[in-house]
């Protein structure tokens, strides 16, 4: 039976979501495993009947394009990690601590969250919350004062310990650290400010642990605003390659890469491992201020396995301007170019995620290769528009296989009508990908140095309204004249831990 969450006055009501049944994943499953092996077929023929007449054309080329699509099928056979009773057990006695670090957050995203967080079915054991110095605009500080009472009352009623920081501005990894480097929790859990999680999210994340060797797992990001603006309609697509097909395949593997901050879970010692060593990571002498979630899951890669668990849903704001999108991009393109780099010095040279790192930058190079061959060649270029068509046909048929993806969610806050329709319009977002990401991304590896800024969020960037009802209105109790003076508050009383990197 489903865990039913009760909802606090002023909060504004929570959406569920549910992973499909294995049935269904595997009716859907059918579909992009079918079609890859008709086209591996297609392809493997047309290879040997090009290398019997001795004429390959473009024929080689299109079959390692094919094969570097890998993950597309693998990504079909990931299913929920489930647990015995006898490691469920183990699994309830876990010490959970759920860290959140805040940068100008808005204050009812924010309420959310962490309502969302106490009202899951298998409750944190602790919530550490480290506000990093948020302002308003006018500079004065956005101290949260009403949020930070309300966890407290709240938390306080779950049985559940919190405590609040407010640091000087040095970034999410020392916000991170300053709490987690000396908790002794079993597990933390990094959630970000603005995501919403299922009532089951972290009954379900941590399953995975019931295996030792699993190290970290993401948990399963889809988009709140998903019917804001056509932007936050788009990124609802475009989430879906990586958060459903290149990740779910990796986890199939067990060589997750990339976990999202939206929600990821860690084996909390290798977490105290890095200490001082993670929130000081550097690249040509800069500090990194980005890409800290593949940071942490770069050390659970190499103590073990790195996992997907994609029952444990997490709902996050995506940008509702263009400007925020471009920033938000570009942050993460350049860190992901530099851990690109860590993975092919680190990583085994034998292993999955060295040579699907290579696969990565081969199938860019490819991106270019095979329009400047078809271009250079009279032959080929004779039939462009053929070749055209074919990239446009494979194309809109790739995007409908992943927008497959879609019905393997059921949410209360979406309608079958909204599915559909971003079904339909799918092959929209890969062109866009195309024209416009695609190039964005050899930018953004030309200046992979630029990463001493967090670059995303210096104001309030997207907020979340509740919807109020007059008494809704009537609970939330009037805002608090702000405190400006940093302090530690922690529920119930036990002794403050003193700060690890305060400047």
């Amino acid at each position: 039976m489903k865990h039913v969450p009760k909802l606090w006055p002023g909060v504004a009501p929570l959406p569920r979501a549910w992973h499909a049944s294995s049935l269904g994943v595997v009716l859907l499953g059918a579909v992009p495993l079918t079609a890859f092996l008709a086209w591996g077929v297609a392809h493997v023929y047309s290879t040997v009947a090009a290398l019997v007449g001795r004429s390959q054309g473009m024929t080689l080329p299109w079959l390692v394009s094919f094969l570097l699509l890998w993950w597309v099928p693998l990504s079909w056979l990931e299913r929920p990690r489930t647990a015995s009773p006898e490691a469920q057990s183990e699994l309830d006695r876990l010490t959970v601590t759920v860290q959140i670090p805040v940068y100008n957050e808005d204050p009812d995203a924010l309420r959310g969250c962490l309502h969302s967080l106490l009202v899951q079915s298998r409750p944190a054991s602790r919530i550490r919350v480290v506000d990093d110095g948020s302002v308003h605009d006018d500079g004065t500080p956005m101290t949260y004062d009403d949020v930070r009472a309300e966890l407290f009352e709240r938390a306080a009623a779950r049985r559940v310990e919190a405590t609040w920081d407010r640091t000087p501005n040095r970034g999410k990894r020392h916000a991170q650290m300053h709490v987690l480097a000396t908790d002794d929790a079993d597990v933390f859990v990094t959630l970000d400010s603005d995501s919403l999680l299922d009532p089951e999210a972290i009954a379900e994340g941590l399953k995975p642990f019931a295996d030792p060797n699993v190290t970290s797992v993401a948990g399963h990001v889809i988009v709140l605003n998903h019917d804001a603006n056509a932007l936050t309609r788009m990124i609802n697509l475009l989430y879906l390659p990586f958060t459903r097909g290149l990740r779910s395949a990796q986890s199939v593997l067990g060589r997750v890469t990339i976990n999202s901050g939206t929600l990821a879970f860690y084996r909390a010692h290798i977490v105290r491992a890095a200490a001082g060593v993670y929130e000081h990571e550097t690249f040509r002498g800069r500090p990194m201020q980005m890409n800290d979630d593949s940071m942490l899951t770069f050390y659970g890669l190499l103590a073990g396995d790195t996992v997907h668990q994609p029952s444990s849903l997490v709902f996050t704001l995506a940008p509702e301007r263009w400007s925020h999108y471009l920033r938000q991009q570009m942050r993460w393109m350049r860190g992901t170019t530099v851990r690109h780099l860590w993975w092919l010095r680190y990583m085994p040279l034998t292993g999955v995620v060295f040579w699907s790192t290579v696969a990565e930058y081969v199938h860019l190079a490819l991106g270019i290769a095979i329009p400047a061959v078809v271009l250079a060649d009279p032959d080929l270029r004779a039939h462009t528009g053929t070749l055209v068509l074919a990239g446009v046909v494979i194309g809109a048929a790739m995007s409908y296989l992943m927008a497959l993806r879609l019905f393997t969610v059921h949410r209360t806050d979406m309608r079958l009508s909204q599915v559909l329709l971003l079904f339909a319009l799918s092959p929209l977002a890969s062109v866009w990908r195309a024209l416009f990401l695609r190039p964005l991304y050899f930018y953004a590896m030309a200046t992979c140095h630029r990463v001493d800024r967090w670059g995303t969020r210096t104001r309030v960037e997207v907020t979340r309204t509740p919807r109020e009802t007059p008494s809704d209105t009537a609970a939330v109790p009037p805002r608090a004249e702000p405190n400006t003076s940093a302090s530690t508050e922690t529920l119930p009383a036990r002794p403050r831990t003193p700060a690890r990197f305060e400047e």
